[in-house]
């Protein structure tokens, strides 16, 4: 199946304080385990990390964070409005790190996904992750298992 091209007029931006309103709106419906305003707001000012929301106009429509550790990218949080999602948005949002954190010296990335969230993990592979490990119970809202993924490679992921 061919990538999906973001909507026109997709802008991404750095997370500002006012962006956070609208993410945890995002969030209620998007993450079973929703982040904390506070979390958020600790992404504003975190040394080594990297956040990104997108618009469509006027509206926010997606998010995506990652740490830079060391020489590796963690991918904290992607999410998109349920409205929005199958359009090409979660992708847009992770190439654009995966660049930033080939643009900062990384040389891979991780991250982990909710086993039965097969759309991400199809995306994943897709951008090539691989799956490398499983934490068991790992969501506290009902103990699903998290599949830990990895791109070993960064610099020949990017298109």
């Amino acid at each position: 199946m061919a990538a999906k091209s973001p909507p026109k007029g997709l802008r991404l931006e750095k997370l500002q304080p006012g962006h956070i309103p609208a993410i945890l709106e995002i969030e209620k419906h998007a993450n079973a385990a929703p982040w904390s305003e506070r979390s958020f707001e600790n992404e504003l000012t975190h040394e080594h990390g990297v956040f990104l929301v997108a618009f469509i106009g006027a509206d926010l429509v997606g998010y995506a964070g990652m740490w830079l550790v060391v020489d590796e990218a963690h991918i904290t949080t992607v999410a998109v409005d349920p409205e929005f999602r199958r359009q090409g948005i979660a992708r847009r949002l992770m190439v654009e790190l995966l660049a930033r954190a080939h643009d900062a010296g990384m040389l891979g990335a991780t991250l982990e996904v909710r086993a039965g969230n097969e759309a991400a993990i199809g995306l994943y592979e897709a951008l090539g992750f691989v799956r490398s490990a499983v934490r068991r119970r790992y969501y506290p809202d009902n103990k699903e298992d998290a599949v830990v993924m990895w791109l070993y490679d960064l610099e020949r992921a990017l298109p």
